[in-house]
């Protein structure tokens, strides 16, 4: 049960990434996150569904244009933290950004964030997400 309220928030947090709207993101991260949210991300560490939107929003305006937030792996959550797999692709298969996140849950909704992101790579389609060329 717990495994799949946090599958629930994280894909609810993904789907504001893909929104089709800025004007949607907010709503989403909302249903995803608690208003007090800790993110720890690229940039260091940041608080409440603001910072995360701001977040959201600058990843949704890369250079390349709109790209597609997926997650690319199970959700595991063998305590009260969950971390799970994604990557973000850009438009005609331009730069793409792989990495894992892990989420701590409170109350059914992400309190937590971390971002571990990897390295900006062009996609390939013979490699799995989130695989690296060695």
């Amino acid at each position: 049960m717990q495994e799949e309220t946090a599958r629930s928030a994280i894909d609810t947090f993904i789907s504001a990434f893909n929104a089709s709207h800025d004007s949607y993101v907010t709503a989403l991260l909302s249903q995803a996150l608690t208003s007090d949210v800790v993110f720890w991300g690229p940039l260091g560490r940041s608080e409440g569904i603001a910072a995360v939107e701001r977040f959201v929003l600058d990843i949704r305006r890369h250079p390349a244009g709109t790209g597609t937030m997926v997650r690319c792996s199970a959700v595991d959550m063998p305590d009260e933290w969950a971390r799970y797999q994604w990557v973000f692709t850009t438009p005609d298969g331009g730069p793409r950004l792989a990495g894992t996140d892990v989420v701590h849950l409170r109350r059914s909704l992400i309190d937590q964030v971390i971002v571990f992101a990897g390295e900006i790579e062009p996609s390939d389609d013979r490699e799995s997400p989130g695989s690296r060329p060695r």
